[in-house]
């Protein structure tokens, strides 16, 4: 029950984050108004800001958020620690690189960068999966190979951008640190319909990922079919990653510290798919209202705010997982 209520907790808290963010800004509207004008009764005015220019950042960030929040969710429930996420298994990078192939070597535009994003990841996990779990490995496993995966990324990131024209990678470094800044509706589509896509997919699997934690053994005999889990699970996170980069780049920390702060908040055992999703869509909003108010006349990107926060979050973890070892 208190996991259940704290799921609607972090919805509501989302929704209303949302309808803030939206109203906030140069031209404020009160959320009452907001309301109204996404039911159709507002001003001219009103419609056009809201429905043309804030609507579709503000969805970007609640799917975005969302999708790694559930991604991170699930990736450390298969590696059975709070490290393994996207951002520490390499899978981010993985996104990075496709996106950068397609923006420094193709020239491609936002379609290409959405599909060498999605490609990158893919590509990313297949190796990952291969070399972690070739014959049977563990969490450690995947998350050492991450960690070795990733630094090559860096490096080969890196080596794309010394390649890139001035424009290309000034257009590539901001896709790197991660924006909402002047997302349109087809971010929307981009991150929403993969959230849509995936997370029935994952959510109809929690129970398996709870078992799973227990060990490989107690998995077997319960009848979990461990590879075919795994398998499933590791390609519908990629799949979120990849979305989530794709609509607003590779923005850092949210799928670690969401499904982190939902299990303390909820209590409850197993992966809290729910919980996480609901979190990380109010932490990526919430973050970009903090870059947006945060500095008189300048905006901070989204992926800055939640990686000075995530940053923070990630060293007391270390901290306090240090002090039982």
């Amino acid at each position: 029950m208190r996991a259940r209520l704290a799921t609607a907790g972090f919805l509501v808290v989302a929704v209303l984050t949302g309808l803030v963010a939206i109203g906030s800004g140069d031209y404020p509207i009160s959320v009452p108004d907001v309301v109204r004008t996404l039911l159709g009764n507002g001003s001219p005015a009103d419609t056009f800001i809201v429905e043309e220019l804030r609507l579709p950042r503000v969805l970007t960030g609640l799917f975005a958020g969302a999708a790694l929040a559930l991604a991170g969710a699930v990736f450390q429930s298969l590696v059975r620690n709070p490290l393994g996420s996207p951002d520490v298994l390499g899978f981010t990078q993985g996104s990075a690189t496709g996106a950068l192939v397609a923006v420094v070597l193709v020239g491609g535009g936002a379609v290409a960068v959405a599909v060498g994003a999605v490609a990158g990841a893919l590509a990313t996990g297949a190796v990952i999966y291969l070399l972690a779990w070739r014959r049977g490995g563990h969490g450690h496993r995947l998350i050492l190979v991450g960690i070795g995966v990733a630094g090559i990324l860096t490096g080969v990131i890196s080596w794309l951008l010394t390649r890139a024209q001035i424009v290309d990678a000034a257009r590539a470094i901001l896709w790197l640190t991660g924006s909402l800044d002047g997302r349109g509706w087809a971010s929307v589509a981009v991150a929403g319909g993969g959230l849509a896509l995936v997370a029935p997919v994952l959510l109809g699997h929690t129970r398996a990922l709870t078992v799973l934690e227990l060990g490989d053994d107690p998995a077997l005999a319960l009848g979990v079919r461990l590879r075919a889990v795994r398998l499933v699970t590791l390609t519908g996170a990629v799949l979120l990653c990849a979305a989530a980069a794709a609509a607003a780049g590779p923005v850092a920390f949210v799928a670690l510290a969401a499904p982190q702060l939902a299990k303390r908040l909820t209590r409850a055992s197993g992966p809290n798919l729910a919980p996480a999703l609901c979190l990380g869509a109010a932490l990526m909003v919430a973050a970009d209202v903090v870059g947006q108010r945060a500095l008189p006349g300048h905006q901070v990107p989204v992926g800055v705010v939640t990686g000075l926060l995530g940053g923070g979050y990630l060293i007391w973890l270390l901290a306090r997982r240090s002090k039982h070892v």
